[in-house]
């Protein structure tokens, strides 16, 4: 054994969940110790290397470290081991500040039926709490991370308290297609966002880049470097490169250390009072499982055989087409404004709740005029014409689509690809995956919306795209719930095996909701931090 390393609260991972964590407890003197497998982000060196990408997928800025591999959309199966029937095309950014670093931004609440699926309609399995438990969190996290929204919309969330920051303004874009939506019995609104809409904790007002996915280039949206920065300010210290790759129980069942590696393939230890797993959904899971012992055959904390189960995203898909009338996109942040319809309702005791919204970005993002110039080229055009066709052209482009919830499933799942390992000769997450009926069929009713929308708007050359699992939603494999049989966290994210270990994240989620779960982590991140104080405090 080389390094052991003292806290008494270590974290494994560094995203919005335990960056948040990690934040809140170093703040009132506890001392905190982060491991994150990846790299650091320079937000400099990362827009070069947006900037030299071809594809300029959501990872493109963030290059894997060579022993660290993580997917990308391009590359899925460089890291995932996919084991059907299904792909899994769900992302994430093993770095420090993790996949928010790649995130779109809006910072929706779930709604209140979101946490009660079971007892309102019949399908998937209620939270052991109500969003009357959240709501003040949500607030907490609002704050935190510093949302925008709209001061007379609540999107079906009550709220105790106001926003902020002003909200982003609606889009052109949003205005004509929220005057479409009118005529199809359909209304829109604007999202709630985590960018900066003024000057706020040190970091500049968006300025409309359109390139928040894969990166904003001035910092406006929020990341969890934020909190990671603002973590080590108070205190805390946080190991870059350190591959967490075994959980450690004493005879008592308490955890006791987290192993980890270094690229170089030396063990290091990292010992404390409590632990925080907050690696995501498929991490959080492949660390539980890899920790195996003889007192622990199945891994640690899944004495219910739910760890890595009931994997969860969201299930997409969309449109493309070209507008009759410019609608200038390329402009502002990805989404500004969504459609407020099919996101709950008696529906869902049948199919998915939908959450539909337009692009800002056109139908490529940031490579959508340039593939647009060389097809135009290719087929001879020069000059100001060309200019003008790529004028024309890419102000009418519409991209628009639906975001379905999946259903919990059991067979959903990430287990160990003993078979098939990373550099560092750790097993490769292998992912089995299929989508139900409950959400094709609510894919099927938001399309139907979608391609009525792009009738009123007179739109061409309109393409179906998908479906795909969702590019950065994921969640479940480690679920919350009261019976220890069923669950692997309590409802305060506290493994039920292990009384000094928490799951923080949205692998603890029950279900997915269909709107994004950003928020959702980091007020159940506050949250438990709350809980975690208090154990420290009693002892």
């Amino acid at each position: 054994m080389n390094d052991v390393l003292n806290a008494d609260v270590v974290i494994v991972g560094s995203g919005v969940a335990g960056a948040i964590t990690g934040y809140s407890l170093a703040r009132t003197g506890t001392r905190v110790l982060i491991l994150e497998a990846g790299p650091r982000i320079d937000r400099a060196k990362a827009l070069v290397h947006f900037l030299a990408s071809a594809t300029k997928g959501p990872n493109s800025p963030y290059p894997a470290h060579p022993m660290v591999p993580q997917p990308d959309s391009d590359a899925i199966g460089a890291y995932y081991v996919q084991a059907g029937p299904d792909t899994f095309n769900t992302l994430q950014a093993r770095v420090v500040g993790g996949t928010t670093w790649h995130w779109g931004g809006l910072a929706l609440r779930y709604h209140p039926n979101d946490f009660a699926l079971q007892s309102k309609y019949g399908v998937g399995v209620d939270w052991p709490l109500q969003y009357i438990d959240i709501e003040p969190w949500y607030v907490e996290a609002e704050n935190a991370m510093g949302v925008a929204g709209p001061p007379d919309e609540d999107w079906g969330s009550p709220r105790s308290a106001g926003y902020p920051m002003p909200m982003v303004a609606p889009t052109y874009l949003d205005q004509v297609i929220a005057r479409a939506c009118a005529q199809i019995g359909l209304s829109m609104a604007p999202f709630p966002q985590a960018r900066n809409t003024i000057g706020r904790d040190g970091r500049p007002p968006c300025c409309g880049n359109a390139s928040c996915v894969p990166l904003c280039p001035i910092g406006a949206k929020y990341d969890a470097g934020v909190h990671v920065a603002k973590a080590e300010a108070a205190g805390a210290r946080v190991e870059a490169l350190a591959i967490a790759h075994q959980i450690i129980v004493d005879t008592d069942g308490n955890v006791s250390a987290v192993r980890f590696l270094r690229p170089d393939g030396t063990v290091h230890e990292a010992r404390g009072r409590v632990f925080v797993i907050a690696a995501h959904a498929i991490e959080s899971a492949k660390l539980l499982l890899m920790s195996r012992d003889n007192a622990h055959p199945s891994g640690v904390a899944n004495s219910s055989d739910q760890v890595g189960r009931n994997l969860l995203t969201q299930l997409d898909a969309g449109m493309i087409g070209l507008t009759r009338e410019p609608i200038y996109p390329y402009r502002g942040p990805v989404s500004t404004s969504g459609i407020k319809d099919l996101r709950d309702g008696s529906f869902r005791s049948q199919f998915g709740a939908c959450a539909m919204s337009p692009s800002n970005e056109g139908w490529t993002r940031a490579i959508g005029p340039m593939k647009v110039a060389s097809t135009l080229a290719a087929k001879g055009v020069r000059g100001a014409a060309l200019g003008k066709a790529v004028s024309d052209h890419i102000s009418r482009e519409l991209a628009i689509g639906p975001s379905v919830e999946v259903l919990p499933n059991a067979d959903n799942r990430v287990t160990l690809a003993l078979d098939q390992r990373d550099p560092l000769g750790l097993p490769r997450p292998r992912i089995h995956f299929k989508f139900g009926a409950y959400e094709l069929e609510g894919m099927k009713i938001g399309m139907a919306h979608v391609g009525a929308l792009m009738k009123v708007l007179g739109a061409t050359n309109v393409l179906p795209q998908g479906p795909v699992t969702d590019g950065a939603v994921m969640g479940g494999t480690c679920r919350m719930g009261s019976d220890p049989k069923t669950s692997v966290v309590d409802r305060n994210l506290r493994a039920h095996d292990h009384r000094n270990m928490f799951i923080v994240g949205s692998a603890a989620f029950p279900t997915i909701s269909s709107s994004p779960p950003t928020l959702t982590i980091a007020a159940f991140a506050l949250r438990a931090a709350e809980q975690i104080r208090l154990d420290l405090a009693n002892g």
